[in-house]
């Protein structure tokens, strides 16, 4: 029997990094969410990816959270954020009943679309409203146009987060992704690039960095007063992470360099076997970035063969994994009543005479196609998933 390949599955180092953090732990009876592979993880990250503060969480969407909190968003506040995304980027906004305003993509970065958010703060500026915060997502590790997006925001004085949860080790001109905001978002979820079998991180890159990051330590252990007795005058949150998920933390990230590696030559491997098939087009690599290509994910035009459902069926009777692309938040039932913004059609995404959604992420989620990217993979497994794929041109 063809083994299964997964879409991105958990991938220990080699060495055995992890365990040797977690048997630490387990000697010295520090299993609970603090010690000395929570700090030490913390440590790494900041030296790692340049920020100026991080607090270790029990996931990305945690972390997301805490940033709107930190931000100081709550009932009724606006906040613009990136439409083609996973639901974990949006649903804590409504978790601090604020208002989402979604903001589609381009087509050169698949990201939030600069031109898009000005036209936002445009509309909403006439209706004398500012967002309480902008949230760009580095989706599948490709880099947004962050660089201008910042811009933006430091011209409206309106603080950025950073969801990059998929995108740890993309860097644009040399600088990592989480470090352009005043705050980033690092998801370690087991499909991660590197995993701590869950678990994220908040980083902070404002000027008070370190006071913010010892707010948000206070709210994420259950905002306890530091007296004898339980005392608390803010409601908090479990939110930390555990000092043995931080331990395979620690371990994975020594391999994160090698993992970003396998990740794009993958990325390489497909592009060389399939863009020559008529029809099909790969996600773009922004100029002047570099991304860890953590899903290798492709554009099939009206004119291929196949649609994307048919290459998903065709390697899932293979006992291969695929999946779609994120289905855009304005066509999410729960958030459809919120606005969205579109360089498509102005300030709509429907056709007016068919009624079809006209958006570039609704376009991306219609023709695209998520393929395997494990790092497990050999050649010859990827090798058996371009035959799959050209089998059906």
């Amino acid at each position: 029997m063809k083994e299964h390949i997964f879409l991105s599955s958990p991938h220990m180092s080699e060495e055995g990094y992890e365990q040797s953090y977690i048997k630490e732990a387990f000697d010295t009876n520090w299993i609970a969410p603090l010690g000395k592979n929570v700090t030490e993880f913390e440590k790494a990250m900041v030296q790692k990816l340049g920020a100026k503060a991080a607090v270790a969480l029990s996931s990305g969407t945690a972390a997301i959270h805490m940033a709107l909190k930190s931000i100081g968003v709550g009932q009724g506040d606006l906040v613009f954020c990136q439409d083609l995304t996973f639901s974990a980027s949006a649903n804590p906004i409504l978790y601090e009943k604020a208002v989402p305003v979604f903001i589609d993509s381009n087509r050169e970065t698949w990201n939030m679309d600069p031109q898009s958010l000005q036209s936002a703060f445009e509309k909403y500026g006439k209706l004398g409203k500012k967002p309480k915060a902008v949230l760009a997502v580095h989706l599948y590790g490709l880099c947004a146009q962050i660089q201008e997006i910042a811009q933006i925001c430091r011209e409206h004085q309106v603080p950025l987060v950073e969801d990059a949860a998929e995108s740890l080790g993309t860097t644009c001109q040399g600088q990592y992704t989480g470090t352009f905001g005043d705050y980033g978002i690092i998801s370690f979820n087991g499909n991660k690039i590197i995993t701590s079998s869950g678990g994220g991180m908040l980083l902070f890159n404002t000027p008070d960095a370190q006071e913010r990051a010892a707010k948000v330590l206070y709210w994420s252990t259950q905002a306890r007063e530091p007296a004898r007795w339980y005392q608390h005058t803010e409601i908090g949150y479990n939110y930390r992470m555990s000092n043995i998920v931080a331990g395979i933390g620690r371990g994975q990230l020594k391999v994160l360099e090698r993992r970003i590696q396998k990740k794009r030559f993958i990325y390489s491997y497909y592009k060389s076997r399939l863009s020559h098939l008529p029809g099909i087009e790969f996600m773009p690599l922004y100029e002047g970035t570099q991304s860890n290509c953590w899903l290798t994910c492709i554009q099939l035009a009206e004119s291929a063969p196949v649609a994307p459902l048919g290459i998903m069926e065709a390697l899932e009777k293979d006992d291969v994994e695929s999946r779609p692309v994120w289905k855009p938040m304005h066509l999410q039932p729960v958030f459809a009543s919120y606005d969205f913004i579109s360089p498509e059609q102005g300030l709509q995404a429907v056709d007016q005479e068919t009624g079809a959604d006209t958006s570039i992420g609704g376009q991306l989620f219609q023709h695209g196609v998520c393929l395997p990217s494990d790092t497990k993979m050999t050649d010859a497994d990827l090798d058996r998933i371009c035959k799959v794929i050209q089998s059906l041109w």
